[in-house]
């Protein structure tokens, strides 16, 4: 988990001077931030546009193991997690409040290292940390984290906006997050059965960074306003594609199809999948964690999007009686199910 010989413990500074030591470099950088940490509340002004509000809560054991979690990567991740539900909101995230449970088995040095990460996310992606809370904590690591941010009234997007012949597109590559993971879980399983064999990562740098260290697609939100596309639903892919379709088709009561040789995957998840005698396919579909932005768009808009290398246009909507499918590489018609992940049967 966490191995320092210097122990400093939390109770010695208390719950408000804990607080002044973390956040004590975090720098305001937004006009809207009037007050952030060190009063009862926050003051924040967006003058005349959207404000846009997400929460997240982590626990420990549940949605992160700290046998293969660094504690640096974790307080990034918590971040960037958070911040992708504002960019799915086509909207650009400014400012967040963290909060966070510690047990006993935390020293000051680890709490360190988890408010290092959360402040290399702020810096890298220009976010101010105005706020949280701390406590002490029965049930191990929790860390909430709020995250705000803004948009203008018309270019927010939702769910609920897919119109049928609307051509279904995905940021980035899938199912990477998914099988990175499945890489440390195998790695510290070998490691309880054999304490001297040593992890072996070697070549998998690019699917553990996924995991450990995924990045909100805030530059996604800022190429389709330059190019002047404004996607009629979008949400990002946090549980699966296959979840996230479904509640985009929900929403906007549709149905759709996609083509499983139009999915974006990268040949290390690839390669590695197979390796580990899983279905590619299966992991973009149904992984999760990826963080990239799925979205649709209208068909006149086309011509503006389809040279974008890190953009794939994967299917198309379509009226809600058809269903949800998707046409394999052999032209078989499969039935999507969304199989994502779920917190609540997480320990089942």
């Amino acid at each position: 988990m966490f191995e320092n010989k210097e122990r400093t413990d939390v109770s010695q500074l208390g719950e408000f001077g804990l607080i002044k030591h973390l956040t004590q470099n975090f720098k305001i950088k937004h006009e809207s931030s009037i007050k952030g940490v060190g009063d009862d509340a926050a003051v924040l002004d967006f003058k005349d546009k959207q404000v846009l509000i997400s929460s997240d809560l982590l626990l420990e054991g549940i949605h992160f193991d700290l046998a293969y979690v660094p504690l640096m990567h974790l307080g990034f991740k918590a971040v960037q997690v958070n911040l992708s539900d504002i960019c799915a909101m086509n909207g650009v995230p400014t400012q967040i409040i963290v909060s966070i449970g510690l047990s006993s088995k935390f020293p000051l040095e680890a709490v360190e290292e988890i408010y290092k990460g959360i402040e290399l996310a702020c810096n890298k992606y220009n976010i101010d940390l105005i706020g949280g809370d701390t406590s002490s904590s029965k049930q191990g690591l929790i860390i909430g984290i709020t995250s705000i941010g803004y948009a203008e009234k018309d270019s927010i997007c939702y769910r609920n906006g897919a119109n049928e012949g609307d051509l279904i597109c995905v940021s980035g590559d899938l199912g990477g997050a998914y099988v990175g993971l499945q890489i440390l879980e195998r790695e510290k399983q070998i490691f309880l059965e054999n304490p001297q064999i040593q992890p072996d990562l070697e070549g998998k740098d690019y699917i553990i960074e996924r995991q450990l260290k995924p990045e909100a697609r805030r530059d996604i939100v800022a190429i389709l306003d330059q190019i002047k596309v404004l996607p009629t639903s979008m949400i990002d892919v946090s549980d699966g594609l296959a979840s996230e379709l479904f509640h985009i088709c929900t929403e906007s009561d549709k149905g759709c199809t996609i083509y499983e040789d139009k999915l974006p995957i990268d040949p290390m998840t690839y390669e590695t999948a197979r390796e580990l005698g899983l279905d590619p396919t299966v992991c973009a579909l149904n992984g999760g964690e990826d963080y990239e932005l799925l979205f649709t768009i209208k068909q006149s808009d086309y011509e503006k999007i389809k040279n974008d290398v890190d953009i794939s246009i994967i299917g198309h909507i379509t009226e809600k009686s058809r269903g949800l499918n998707m046409i394999s590489k052999s032209n078989v018609v499969h039935e999507l199910k969304a199989q994502g992940w779920n917190a609540f049967k997480a320990n089942n």
